[in-house]
């Protein structure tokens, strides 16, 4: 009588072990995770979405300014391939920190200073600031460092909201930054990280540096959402 209760105890047990089995290989198949792409395909893919798309919803900012500098804290607005911007920036100036609506287009920068009614245009640099626009300029602006970056190395995979983003962290030359905001040191390399989502969109970029000279690093944070954003911007 043993006999046939071992082999139903064993028979169970294979069952047991073929139906794990069975688990295991049907986890492994409805992995989330995509087939590997070559890191530098990757980011050429990003920047050619990014230079195709009309225009995104663009959101800089730093949580701090070294001492004694005068910047760009925060801007956030609509960015199109005129290259064109329409939103408002955050400066600080002499400790202080001012909101200040601007429209960034043809190569010039308007702005509604404060205890102002109407935009006058202003040269950015005096504020430490550089040309919004030119951060849509797909030669110079931030769809460029996509391609220059160098030493890029692939890293995890995360999720954000609904959306997955493979990261990618690299170097980017001085020069290479100071194209797009001139405040940068040109003689600096300054660490980057592109999020790209599987989409192929570049979702936000950590990048860090001395954006100001001898004042210290400034890490910035750029989003970019809301791809295929049109609209019509034009000297106020």
């Amino acid at each position: 009588m043993e006999m046939p209760v071992r082999r139903g105890l064993a028979a169970l047990l294979s069952a047991t072990v073929l139906s794990a089995s069975g688990l295991a290989a049907l986890a492994g198949c409805s992995d989330t995770g995509k087939s590997p792409v070559d890191p530098a395909e990757a980011l050429a893919n990003a920047k050619t979405s990014l230079d195709e798309t009309t225009g995104v919803q663009l959101d800089l900012a730093t949580e701090e300014l070294p001492d004694g500098v005068d910047g760009l804290k925060e801007a956030t607005g609509v960015g199109t391939h005129a290259p064109a911007f329409k939103g408002d920036v955050v400066l600080l100036v002499n400790g202080l920190s001012l909101k200040v609506p601007v429209v960034a287009v043809d190569g010039l920068v308007y702005a509604q200073l404060p205890f102002t009614t109407e935009f006058a245009e202003i040269d950015p640099a005096e504020y430490g600031a550089p040309d919004p626009a030119q951060l849509m300029e797909p030669a110079t602006g931030i769809s460029s460092w996509l391609t220059e970056v160098s030493d890029v190395e692939e890293g995890d995979r995360v999720r954000d909201g609904d959306a997955v983003l493979t990261s990618y962290s690299g170097t980017l030359a001085g020069r290479t930054v100071v194209d797009s905001i001139p405040s940068a040191d040109e003689s600096a390399s300054f660490p980057v990280t592109f999020h790209i989502t599987d989409d192929g969109e570049l979702a936000s970029v950590d990048i860090s540096g001395p954006f100001y000279g001898e004042g210290g690093d400034v890490d910035y944070t750029i989003e970019l959402t809301d791809y295929g954003t049109d609209e019509d911007i034009s000297a106020p």
